[in-house]
């Protein structure tokens, strides 16, 4: 499975960004997908899941500010970020797991993991 993140960029304080994360190669209907965010040096912190295209989960930071989706007949996933923020900003990390119960808020639940795309946030 190779996934591939894009749609970062450098913006201002209450802009808005849409990652894109897409499967070259195969299918996401069978998947799990998630966003996570890192800073340097520190923890890859989970953003969003979707694990099908009806069930949407967020961390709390986020509620009410950025939309994760999924696009089965295209192989994508996506993330509007609205309203963004410079606590925002980090690289965002597509991530994918085959259907399961482990838990979809831990990074070490997932095999499939995106190169990450930059999203930089100036106040």
């Amino acid at each position: 499975v190779q996934l591939q993140a894009s749609g970062g960029g450098s913006v201002q304080a209450g802009a808005s960004l849409r990652l894109s994360c897409a499967r070259t190669g195969g299918t996401i209907s069978n998947l799990e997908m998630a966003w996570f965010r890192q800073l340097p040096g520190k923890e890859r912190e989970w953003v969003a899941a979707v694990p099908w295209s009806d069930a949407t989960y967020y961390t709390d930071s986020v509620k009410g500010r950025f939309i994760i989706s999924r696009d089965d007949a295209k192989n994508t996933m996506y993330l509007q970020m609205n309203s963004l923020k410079p606590e925002d900003t980090a690289v965002y990390y597509c991530a994918a797991k085959p259907r399961g119960t482990t838990p979809i808020r831990q990074p070490t639940s997932y095999i499939y993991w995106g190169q990450g795309t930059q999203v930089t946030v100036s106040s």
